[in-house]
């Protein structure tokens, strides 16, 4: 049974910080895809970022481009984001996603998905 479990989420001021963690167990992690995706209050979950299984690609919504780093290290499993400069916009449940491959793609859906982790972001 595949489990992905966020951690990290917090209540932050605009302009800050925070780091999420994605832990990951039940299948072969280095072997896939991950990925973060978000929703806001209101609105559709949306990609934020995604990260080849190796570590050597990366992919970023424009929204958060420059502010926002995925970053995942097999021996533990565990997929990270930091966020930086961080903007009320930027409020949201955060969810990790495990793919279907090697490398990400906006075309297949992710096989797996966690429970999400809240940041609020004030302004």
């Amino acid at each position: 049974q595949v489990q992905l479990v966020e951690s990290g989420g917090g209540l932050v001021q605009a302009g800050g910080s925070l780091r999420l963690s994605c832990a990951a167990s039940g299948r072969t992690f280095s072997s896939y895809a991950m990925g973060w995706f978000r929703q806001a209050p209101g609105k559709e979950r949306e990609f934020v970022a995604a990260i080849s299984w190796r570590g050597g690609t990366t992919y970023y919504s424009d929204s958060v481009k420059g502010r926002f780093t995925i970053s995942r290290d097999n021996a533990k499993s565990t997929v990270y984001l930091q966020m930086n400069s961080l903007k009320p916009e930027d409020t949201a449940v955060y969810y990790c996603a495990s793919g279907s491959g090697k490398f990400y793609s906006a075309t297949s859906p992710m096989d797996y998905w966690g429970t999400g982790t809240l940041v609020t972001v004030s302004s």
